[in-house]
């Protein structure tokens, strides 16, 4: 692709978030938050695409205000002025960010409570989930080429994968997923509803990623023994650290009993996984230290690091495996866990840490002993 075409493109694809996955309509009120960070290639990709949704926005006839802040990664604060301007509660938000938006330190101290009762500890899921009042797209990690490549595509075939699939967990108790590296576990999911990221975000209370496609659902928390996922997870596509993505050399082996994490080993990977859940179970009590986390919350958040805190089935056809975990996520033929944060909201931690499992086979087994196969070995069943 040539470098107009590149840039055609670019406007092409902020045009259809805008337009169609978004509708925004004139006079909406837009907050875009980014970054302007210089790539190898010497361009701030980010910042690029976040330019081309305002101008969509502009054509749109909308109200768009663009803000930049430094990059964040998973332990830092977002800029004060980036959650004053949540807090104006705008329509529509996109986060193009080069990492992450950046946690809510007023948040995590004091929760919102949202009129489901349900507590929330940034202004950003209080606004989406709690209170409904928003409709939002956020983008970690996004490049000019994935911007490209994966945003022109089917919405509707992909809104109909989505709910053949989210219908699969309607009565569903637990889903076992297996796969050729290794990967064996059981994953208690009763009760729980499973999440669409469709591309369909033009309802408030509803968003997702751009590049779109993925159904996911948190697991039953588990009580560290018996009860909550229990197995074994071997990534071997790529892998979240809090320093950014990578694609995995070595497979890394997790080992998961009564839902949280128990061993990881591997390589140069594994250490590397290891190292970050520790930094996310020591921050979190130097932060209730620090009165930055209430009394007793800083163990929680400790312990939420190692929790299974989602299950993740990519159904984006134009996305490919990268080592960036925006797009990888959303892979045909692949799965991913995340160890950390669940959304649910009852397993909250400081980190949220994806990782994709090849050519899975997903099994769903209900409450009437029936069971459903979704995936086996990367094709899709339903």
């Amino acid at each position: 692709m040539t470098e107009q075409e590149l840039e055609q493109q670019i406007r092409i694809s902020a045009e259809k978030t805008v337009n169609q996955v978004c509708r925004i309509k004139p006079g909406e009120r837009v907050l875009i938050v980014t970054n302007r960070v210089i790539k190898q290639n010497k361009l701030p990709e980010a910042y690029l695409i976040a330019r081309a949704l305002y101008d969509a926005c502009i054509t749109a006839t909308a109200c768009p205000v663009l803000i930049l802040q430094p990059e964040k990664k998973s332990l830092d604060a977002a800029d004060p002025a980036v959650i004053a301007a949540l807090k104006t509660e705008p329509s529509v938000f996109f986060s193009i960010s080069e990492n992450k938006l950046g946690k809510d330190p007023e948040g995590i101290q004091h929760p919102y409570t949202g009129p489901d009762g349900n507590s929330y500890d940034h202004i950003f899921d209080y606004l989406l989930y709690g209170k409904k009042s928003m409709r939002a797209v956020w983008t970690p990690g996004v490049t000019l080429d994935m911007f490209a490549v994966t945003v022109g595509i089917d919405y509707d075939l992909l809104n109909q994968r989505c709910l053949a699939v989210s219908s699969c967990f309607k009565q569903a108790v637990t889903v076992r997923i297996t796969a050729p590296a290794g990967t064996d576990i059981t994953v208690p999911v009763e009760g729980r509803n499973p999440f669409m990221d469709n591309g369909a975000f033009y309802m408030p209370g509803t968003g997702g990623n751009i590049p779109a496609g993925e159904v996911f659902i948190s697991p039953v928390v588990g009580d560290r023994r018996q009860a909550g996922c229990c197995g074994r997870i071997v990534f071997d596509g790529s892998l979240t650290l809090d320093d950014g993505d990578m694609l995995i050399q070595q497979p890394v082996v997790v080992d998961v009993q009564g839902g949280f994490v128990t061993k990881i080993t591997g390589g140069e990977e594994a250490a590397r996984l290891r190292e970050v859940l520790d930094r996310a179970e020591q921050a979190a009590l130097q932060m209730e230290k620090d009165g930055s986390l209430p009394a007793g919350q800083g163990g929680v958040y400790g312990a939420n690091a190692r929790n299974i805190g989602e299950l993740g089935i990519g159904l984006n056809p134009a996305a490919r495996i990268t080592g960036n975990m925006l797009e990888d996520e959303k892979a045909f033929t692949t799965c991913h866990f995340a160890i950390g944060a669940n959304y649910d909201g009852d397993a909250p931690a400081l980190t949220h840490l994806d990782g994709i499992v090849r050519n899975p086979t997903i099994t769903v087994v209900n409450r009437d002993s029936s069971v459903i196969k979704i995936m086996e070995e990367g094709n899709l069943l339903v």
